[in-house]
């Protein structure tokens, strides 16, 4: 039935956004066609949070790590500007960096359990 997840990020800038996603986060890829890069993706999961009247229909997009303190040196040391200081967040540790081109995304080490195996 379900055999995978399709994530889409929209950017003003798509080329400098693949770009990063290719050459600083090292994303597998495949080029579909005429440069339209598709990248694989670490293992997903998939949390529904209630939403209130300001949060209804909005998805998030957050790349999950092991050790969110070294994972922003090793790609602070790539060039990723990053939008803010590692957050504890109770559920985890969380962090936002910038995609050239593409806005934000988030970026955590989870304390929660996780179906991922």
């Amino acid at each position: 039935m379900i055999t995978g997840l399709h994530t889409i990020v929209y950017a003003e800038d798509a080329e400098r956004a693949r770009a990063f996603l290719r050459d600083v986060l090292g994303l597998a890829f495949v080029d579909a066609h005429d440069g339209w890069l598709i990248f694989a993706a670490p293992p997903a999961e998939i949390a529904v949070h209630p939403a209130g009247p300001d949060a209804h229909g909005r998805h998030e997009l957050y790349l999950m790590c092991d050790d969110v303190e070294g994972t922003v040196a090793e790609l602070t040391a790539r060039g990723v500007e990053f939008t803010g200081p590692v957050e504890d967040q109770g559920w985890g540790l969380l962090t936002r960096l910038r995609i050239p081109g593409g806005g934000e995304l988030g970026l955590y080490e989870p304390r929660h359990a996780s179906p991922i195996v």
